[in-house]
């Protein structure tokens, strides 16, 4: 309802996390981008070992000062666009004074997203605990209809976020005080790129006889060393059937051994998913429905990571599609089956369906009016993806200097201009004029672009109909 606490829970990356003011993961990222130090990578962010739900302490410990501004990623694995101003991305201080949020209505919960979601979720109620309470003193005196209705919380959840909620819903006993869960590309199924940067595979080679694809693979080694010692990310793991062996069957992960995958986060990762599912099991006996409406976003335009492929000599490689029986598209991170909130949701139909990449979700302005929508208790339109939505393919990592691919799919690309462009917070636009993309012979749209080192975002707009669709590039120093 309009009256409402207003929570935005970001994702995995979208805090800062800080030590003496200082920008850890920034720090460590410039070592990364320099395909030079690549065990610097990992100082000052490395968790302890069996720090499980635990909080760390000493040189461990980082603060969680604030969301987000600008892009950054985590190559090979999660990006994130930023949140520059989230109360204006969800159309909400756009000047009109029925839709502007009272200061102590909106609540932004930055997090240290290297930790288990149990401790996050915890830490997330200690904080509406507090903030719901200062809320519904003051809300009668903003909104009459408070008197009457006393104020609950409106969960607004990026990503991972949006896995914190569940768990702070279902397990912490959040449903009571909540009034609706909102999700943007939550992978509530996990994500298999979680599997690709834990087994050592986050960035592929393009030629391994090169110094720099030497370093690559350096640099994997570090990103899974990395990524092993933060519970959120073994948490993501796919509990889908997502590995598909030699005789082309499928099975989940913790039915059959993953090559250089411990089977501790596996273990992990199906415990707390099956906690989530219990605790919403036993917390629905006797209710037709959840006491919260859950509105969910999701993307199934672009090529996305499904699954992993063991092959008889124990390689992994990470495709797109395990079969041709359904539609593997996702938000190029998130496969839409995941992003889908099936626990609760009956149809497709059910969800929000968009063409924005993963990194972007936040910010999109398709999704602008639906928010207002479920802040206002009104119906939002169903079906958000269109004939402006296309497939997108860019590399996540590329070198400074040499050219790299942009692809755009899909049968909505026949007949219009596409064209691309980078650009980055604190660094000079790369060329004033977009380069367009041309067709390549098979139906798909491509174009190359170079940069120089640093984090790139990438837009792709198409005309006829306008669409637009944004994306994160690390681009390393050679």
């Amino acid at each position: 309802m309009n009256h409402d606490l207003v929570v935005f829970v970001p994702g995995i990356l979208g805090t800062r996390l800080t030590r003496d003011g200082k920008d850890l993961w920034n720090q460590s990222k410039q070592a990364l981008l320099s395909l030079r130090s690549p065990r610097k990578v990992v100082d000052g962010l490395l968790l302890p070992p069996g720090i499980r739900d635990q909080a760390p302490d000493g040189p461990y410990a980082l603060e969680a000062d604030r969301l987000l501004k600008g892009p950054e990623a985590l190559p090979g694995f999660l990006s994130c666009i930023g949140y520059p101003d989230v109360r204006a991305a969800l159309g909400w201080s756009d000047g009109q004074a029925d839709q502007q949020l009272h200061p102590k209505q909106y609540l932004v919960f930055p997090y240290d997203w290297r930790l288990s979601n149990r401790l996050t979720a915890q830490r997330l109620k200690e904080r509406l605990d507090g903030a719901l309470d200062e809320w519904r003193s003051i809300a009668p005196g903003v909104y009459p209809e408070a008197h009457d209705h006393p104020p609950k919380v409106v969960l607004m959840c990026h990503s991972m976020g949006g896995l914190v909620a569940r768990y702070y819903l279902e397990c912490l006993g959040g449903r009571e005080d909540a009034r609706a869960l909102v999700t943007l590309g939550t992978p509530f199924q996990g994500a298999a790129k979680a599997v690709r940067v834990l087994t050592g595979h986050a960035l592929e080679p393009r030629n391994l006889a090169t110094r720099a694809a030497q370093r690559v693979l350096s640099v994997n080694e570090r990103l899974a060393a990395l990524a092993r010692s933060f519970p959120s990310v073994a948490q993501l793991l796919p509990f889908y059937e997502c590995v598909v062996k030699e005789d082309g069957r499928r099975k989940r992960l913790n039915r059959v051994a993953v090559p250089d995958l411990p089977s501790e986060l596996v273990r992990e990762a199906f415990a707390f998913h099956d906690e989530i599912n219990d605790a919403w099991d036993r917390n629905q006996v006797g209710l037709a429905a959840p006491p919260y409406r859950v509105h969910c976003f999701a993307g199934r335009a672009h090529p996305t990571v499904a699954g992993v492929v063991v092959g008889v000599d124990g390689g992994l490689t990470f495709p797109t599609r395990l079969d041709n029986d359904r539609d593997w598209g996702g938000d190029g991170t998130v496969p839409g089956g995941s992003a889908f909130a099936s626990w609760v949701l009956e149809r497709e139909d059910d969800a929000l369906w968009n063409g924005e990449r993963h990194p972007g979700m936040a910010g999109a302005e398709a999704l602008r009016n639906q928010l207002m929508a479920i802040r206002r208790s009104r119906p939002a339109r169903q079906m958000l993806a269109g004939d402006a939505d296309f497939g997108l393919e860019a590399p996540e990592m590329a070198l400074a200097g040499e050219p790299f691919t942009v692809r755009a799919s899909g049968p909505t690309v026949t007949g219009r201009t596409l064209r691309a462009r980078l650009t980055a917070p604190g660094l000079p636009t790369i060329d004033d004029k977009p380069v367009t993309l041309l067709p390549d012979g098979t139906g798909e749209l491509v174009a190359e672009l170079t940069a120089a080192e640093g984090t790139w975002v990438l837009e792709v707009e198409a005309d006829r109909p306008y669409g637009v669709c944004h994306e994160v590039v690390t681009v390393a120093g050679v």
